[in-house]
Protein backbone atom coordinates (compact mmCIF):
# COMPACT_ATOMS: atom_id res chain seq x y z
CA UNK A 1 0.00 0.00 0.00
CA UNK A 2 1.33 3.51 -1.04
CA UNK A 3 0.11 6.92 -1.12
CA UNK A 4 1.16 8.33 -3.93
CA UNK A 5 0.92 11.67 -5.93
CA UNK A 6 -0.47 12.52 -9.29
CA UNK A 7 1.95 13.66 -11.61
CA UNK A 8 2.47 17.48 -11.70
CA UNK A 9 0.88 18.42 -8.26
CA UNK A 10 4.93 18.89 -7.54
CA UNK A 11 5.21 21.70 -10.11
CA UNK A 12 3.80 24.56 -11.31
CA UNK A 13 0.70 24.56 -13.53
CA UNK A 14 1.54 23.86 -17.35
CA UNK A 15 0.31 26.73 -18.83
CA UNK A 16 -2.78 27.23 -16.40
CA UNK A 17 -3.94 23.80 -17.32
CA UNK A 18 -5.02 22.18 -14.03
CA UNK A 19 -3.39 18.22 -15.38
CA UNK A 20 -0.86 17.51 -17.53
CA UNK A 21 1.90 16.19 -18.23
CA UNK A 22 4.96 18.25 -17.42
CA UNK A 23 6.92 17.52 -20.30
CA UNK A 24 9.61 20.36 -19.65
CA UNK A 25 10.11 19.65 -15.72
CA UNK A 26 9.02 16.06 -15.37
CA UNK A 27 12.08 15.52 -13.88
CA UNK A 28 12.16 17.34 -11.11
CA UNK A 29 9.42 15.76 -9.59
CA UNK A 30 11.03 12.58 -8.66
CA UNK A 31 13.15 14.45 -5.92
CA UNK A 32 10.75 16.60 -4.94
CA UNK A 33 8.50 13.50 -4.09
CA UNK A 34 11.36 12.80 -1.99
CA UNK A 35 10.89 15.68 -0.06
CA UNK A 36 7.42 14.78 0.30
CA UNK A 37 7.66 11.57 1.75
CA UNK A 38 5.05 10.52 -0.73
CA UNK A 39 5.52 6.69 -2.28
CA UNK A 40 4.86 7.00 -6.04
CA UNK A 41 3.96 8.88 -9.09
CA UNK A 42 0.91 8.10 -10.91
CA UNK A 43 2.03 8.92 -14.50
CA UNK A 44 0.12 10.75 -16.99
CA UNK A 45 -0.01 10.29 -20.95
CA UNK A 46 -2.10 12.83 -22.01
CA UNK A 47 -2.65 13.89 -26.23
CA UNK A 48 -1.06 17.09 -25.66
CA UNK A 49 1.76 16.11 -25.04
CA UNK A 50 2.26 12.70 -26.17
CA UNK A 51 5.32 13.28 -28.30
CA UNK A 52 7.28 14.70 -25.63
CA UNK A 53 6.25 11.57 -22.73
CA UNK A 54 9.51 9.76 -22.22
CA UNK A 55 7.22 6.51 -22.29
CA UNK A 56 7.38 6.45 -25.61
CA UNK A 57 11.12 5.92 -26.38
CA UNK A 58 13.14 3.43 -24.78
CA UNK A 59 15.82 5.79 -23.72
CA UNK A 60 12.92 7.85 -22.01
CA UNK A 61 11.70 5.14 -20.16
CA UNK A 62 15.68 3.66 -19.30
CA UNK A 63 15.86 7.49 -17.17
CA UNK A 64 12.32 6.97 -16.02
CA UNK A 65 13.85 3.63 -14.12
CA UNK A 66 17.15 5.54 -13.36
CA UNK A 67 14.90 8.47 -11.24
CA UNK A 68 12.60 5.97 -9.81
CA UNK A 69 15.56 3.94 -8.26
CA UNK A 70 17.90 6.88 -7.09
CA UNK A 71 14.73 8.47 -5.10
CA UNK A 72 13.07 5.25 -4.45
CA UNK A 73 10.11 6.73 -6.00
CA UNK A 74 7.98 4.00 -7.87
CA UNK A 75 5.65 4.44 -11.13
CA UNK A 76 3.37 2.05 -10.63
CA UNK A 77 0.18 3.31 -12.33
CA UNK A 78 -0.36 5.61 -15.34
CA UNK A 79 -3.63 7.82 -15.90
CA UNK A 80 -4.43 7.17 -19.67
CA UNK A 81 -5.86 10.93 -20.06
CA UNK A 82 -5.54 10.55 -23.65
CA UNK A 83 -8.40 9.11 -23.90
CA UNK A 84 -10.27 12.32 -22.25
CA UNK A 85 -9.97 14.35 -25.39
CA UNK A 86 -9.50 11.09 -28.28
CA UNK A 87 -12.47 9.00 -26.71
CA UNK A 88 -12.79 5.06 -27.09
CA UNK A 89 -16.88 5.22 -27.72
CA UNK A 90 -17.36 8.61 -29.29
CA UNK A 91 -15.04 7.63 -33.23
CA UNK A 92 -16.06 6.28 -36.96
CA UNK A 93 -15.12 2.84 -37.43
CA UNK A 94 -11.35 3.68 -38.58
CA UNK A 95 -10.75 6.05 -35.84
CA UNK A 96 -11.90 4.13 -33.26
CA UNK A 97 -9.64 1.66 -34.53
CA UNK A 98 -7.09 3.61 -34.01
CA UNK A 99 -7.50 4.70 -30.53
CA UNK A 100 -7.56 0.66 -29.56
CA UNK A 101 -4.16 0.32 -31.36
CA UNK A 102 -2.72 2.78 -28.84
CA UNK A 103 -4.30 1.88 -26.26
CA UNK A 104 -2.60 -1.37 -26.69
CA UNK A 105 0.82 0.36 -27.90
CA UNK A 106 0.28 2.54 -24.65
CA UNK A 107 -0.89 -0.95 -22.36
CA UNK A 108 2.83 -2.52 -23.97
CA UNK A 109 4.84 0.71 -22.75
CA UNK A 110 3.58 0.14 -19.67
CA UNK A 111 4.53 -3.46 -19.42
CA UNK A 112 8.05 -2.25 -20.50
CA UNK A 113 8.04 0.27 -17.93
CA UNK A 114 7.23 -1.83 -15.25
CA UNK A 115 3.57 0.05 -14.46
CA UNK A 116 1.17 -2.42 -13.21
CA UNK A 117 -1.91 -0.37 -13.39
CA UNK A 118 -3.27 2.10 -16.14
CA UNK A 119 -6.63 4.06 -15.12
CA UNK A 120 -9.03 4.20 -17.85
CA UNK A 121 -11.18 7.29 -17.67
CA UNK A 122 -14.91 7.54 -19.20
CA UNK A 123 -15.34 10.91 -17.88
CA UNK A 124 -16.43 14.32 -19.26
CA UNK A 125 -15.79 14.42 -22.66
CA UNK A 126 -15.80 10.74 -22.60
CA UNK A 127 -17.95 9.42 -20.73
CA UNK A 128 -20.24 6.88 -21.30
CA UNK A 129 -23.61 8.58 -22.29
CA UNK A 130 -26.09 5.79 -23.52
CA UNK A 131 -26.74 2.09 -24.64
CA UNK A 132 -24.65 2.05 -27.79
CA UNK A 133 -21.77 3.63 -26.66
CA UNK A 134 -21.85 1.28 -23.09
CA UNK A 135 -21.52 -1.37 -25.84
CA UNK A 136 -18.93 0.17 -27.46
CA UNK A 137 -17.02 0.09 -24.56
CA UNK A 138 -17.20 -3.63 -23.49
CA UNK A 139 -16.19 -4.42 -27.39
CA UNK A 140 -12.82 -2.05 -27.08
CA UNK A 141 -12.34 -3.03 -23.33
CA UNK A 142 -12.79 -6.89 -23.63
CA UNK A 143 -9.88 -6.36 -26.58
CA UNK A 144 -7.71 -4.11 -24.35
CA UNK A 145 -8.52 -6.75 -21.21
CA UNK A 146 -7.20 -9.85 -22.85
CA UNK A 147 -3.77 -7.65 -24.16
CA UNK A 148 -3.16 -6.37 -20.83
CA UNK A 149 -3.53 -9.70 -18.78
CA UNK A 150 -0.62 -10.63 -21.66
CA UNK A 151 1.23 -7.98 -20.00
CA UNK A 152 0.40 -8.22 -16.37
CA UNK A 153 -0.81 -4.36 -16.44
CA UNK A 154 -3.87 -4.30 -14.41
CA UNK A 155 -7.23 -1.99 -16.23
CA UNK A 156 -8.94 0.27 -14.18
CA UNK A 157 -12.05 2.16 -15.56
CA UNK A 158 -12.62 5.85 -13.91
CA UNK A 159 -16.13 6.78 -15.18
CA UNK A 160 -19.30 8.76 -14.44
CA UNK A 161 -22.15 5.56 -14.34
CA UNK A 162 -23.85 5.30 -10.92
CA UNK A 163 -23.55 2.33 -9.04
CA UNK A 164 -26.42 0.50 -10.45
CA UNK A 165 -24.64 0.83 -13.86
CA UNK A 166 -21.30 0.26 -13.31
CA UNK A 167 -22.17 -3.13 -11.28
CA UNK A 168 -23.89 -3.97 -14.13
CA UNK A 169 -20.98 -2.95 -16.79
CA UNK A 170 -18.46 -4.70 -14.68
CA UNK A 171 -20.44 -8.11 -14.46
CA UNK A 172 -19.54 -7.81 -18.40
CA UNK A 173 -16.10 -7.68 -17.99
CA UNK A 174 -15.22 -10.01 -15.26
CA UNK A 175 -11.28 -8.95 -15.13
CA UNK A 176 -12.18 -5.10 -15.34
CA UNK A 177 -11.02 -3.31 -12.08
CA UNK A 178 -12.43 0.43 -11.26
CA UNK A 179 -10.30 3.30 -10.29
CA UNK A 180 -12.36 4.73 -7.22
CA UNK A 181 -12.23 8.78 -7.23
CA UNK A 182 -13.67 10.57 -3.74
CA UNK A 183 -13.95 14.21 -5.76
CA UNK A 184 -15.78 12.65 -8.82
CA UNK A 185 -18.18 10.61 -7.21
CA UNK A 186 -18.75 13.40 -4.36
CA UNK A 187 -19.50 15.71 -6.82
CA UNK A 188 -22.02 13.76 -8.77
CA UNK A 189 -23.94 13.19 -5.77
CA UNK A 190 -23.24 8.93 -5.15
CA UNK A 191 -23.10 7.86 -1.88
CA UNK A 192 -19.85 5.99 -1.05
CA UNK A 193 -21.88 3.18 1.21
CA UNK A 194 -23.72 2.48 -1.69
CA UNK A 195 -20.59 2.33 -4.29
CA UNK A 196 -18.67 0.06 -1.82
CA UNK A 197 -21.63 -2.25 -0.76
CA UNK A 198 -21.69 -2.58 -4.71
CA UNK A 199 -18.46 -2.75 -5.96
CA UNK A 200 -15.83 -2.46 -4.03
CA UNK A 201 -14.20 -5.79 -3.92
CA UNK A 202 -13.60 -4.51 -7.77
CA UNK A 203 -11.47 -1.82 -7.20
CA UNK A 204 -7.89 -1.50 -8.05
CA UNK A 205 -6.87 2.28 -6.64
CA UNK A 206 -8.30 5.21 -5.47
CA UNK A 207 -7.91 8.64 -6.22
CA UNK A 208 -8.25 11.14 -3.12
CA UNK A 209 -9.91 14.08 -4.23
CA UNK A 210 -12.34 16.74 -2.47
CA UNK A 211 -14.85 18.43 -4.99
CA UNK A 212 -18.24 20.46 -3.90
CA UNK A 213 -21.61 18.51 -4.79
CA UNK A 214 -22.52 19.21 -8.81
CA UNK A 215 -18.68 21.42 -8.62
CA UNK A 216 -15.20 21.63 -8.55
CA UNK A 217 -11.91 20.16 -6.50
CA UNK A 218 -11.56 21.81 -3.53
CA UNK A 219 -9.26 21.40 -0.31
CA UNK A 220 -9.35 17.56 1.22
CA UNK A 221 -11.73 18.03 3.86
CA UNK A 222 -13.58 21.07 2.66
CA UNK A 223 -15.91 19.37 0.44
CA UNK A 224 -18.70 16.19 0.10
CA UNK A 225 -16.42 14.00 -0.51
CA UNK A 226 -16.42 11.20 3.19
CA UNK A 227 -13.13 10.62 3.25
CA UNK A 228 -13.28 9.15 6.86
CA UNK A 229 -16.24 6.97 5.74
CA UNK A 230 -14.85 6.07 2.09
CA UNK A 231 -11.59 4.98 3.91
CA UNK A 232 -13.30 3.17 6.91
CA UNK A 233 -15.30 1.33 4.23
CA UNK A 234 -12.02 0.17 2.20
CA UNK A 235 -10.91 -0.93 5.37
CA UNK A 236 -13.44 -3.08 6.38
CA UNK A 237 -13.02 -4.72 3.28
CA UNK A 238 -9.44 -5.58 3.70
CA UNK A 239 -8.48 -2.75 0.19
CA UNK A 240 -4.44 -2.80 0.36
CA UNK A 241 -3.99 -1.31 -2.95
CA UNK A 242 -2.76 2.82 -3.31
CA UNK A 243 -3.83 5.96 -2.22
CA UNK A 244 -3.13 8.58 -5.02
CA UNK A 245 -3.51 12.49 -4.18
CA UNK A 246 -5.14 13.98 -6.96
CA UNK A 247 -6.13 16.88 -4.77
CA UNK A 248 -7.22 20.84 -5.35
CA UNK A 249 -3.76 22.96 -6.07
CA UNK A 250 -2.78 25.41 -3.54
CA UNK A 251 -0.75 28.39 -4.05
CA UNK A 252 1.52 28.22 -6.96
CA UNK A 253 5.17 28.03 -5.98
CA UNK A 254 4.34 26.11 -2.99
CA UNK A 255 3.79 23.03 -4.29
CA UNK A 256 5.76 21.04 -2.54
CA UNK A 257 4.26 22.59 0.89
CA UNK A 258 1.36 21.65 -0.39
CA UNK A 259 1.89 18.12 -0.98
CA UNK A 260 3.28 17.37 2.17
CA UNK A 261 0.12 18.87 4.37
CA UNK A 262 -2.10 16.34 2.04
CA UNK A 263 -0.18 13.56 2.61
CA UNK A 264 -0.62 14.32 6.41
CA UNK A 265 -4.06 14.66 5.95
CA UNK A 266 -4.51 11.53 4.12
CA UNK A 267 -2.10 9.65 6.78
CA UNK A 268 -4.00 10.73 9.63
CA UNK A 269 -7.33 9.67 7.88
CA UNK A 270 -5.79 6.40 7.24
CA UNK A 271 -4.86 5.53 11.00
CA UNK A 272 -8.22 6.70 12.20
CA UNK A 273 -9.61 3.89 9.78
CA UNK A 274 -7.17 1.45 10.98
CA UNK A 275 -4.79 1.36 7.78
CA UNK A 276 -1.80 0.35 9.27
CA UNK A 277 0.82 2.26 6.76
CA UNK A 278 3.30 0.07 5.05
CA UNK A 279 1.38 -3.18 5.91
CA UNK A 280 0.54 -5.68 3.12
Amino acid sequence: MRIGVMQGRLLPPVEGRHQSFPSKQWREEFPRAAEASVDAIEWIYDAISESENPIGTDGGLAEIRQLSEKHNIAVVSLCADYFMACPLAKAAAAEQEERINKLLWLLDRCRLAGIRRVVLPFLDNSKIENNAEEAKVVQVVRRALAYAEKAGVELDFETSLDPQRLTALLAKLPQLKVNYDSGNSASLGYDVREEIAAYGDRIGGVHIKDRIRGGGTVPLGTGNAEIPVLLSHLHKIGYRADFVMEAARGEAGKELAWVRQNREFVMSQLQAAGFVFGAN
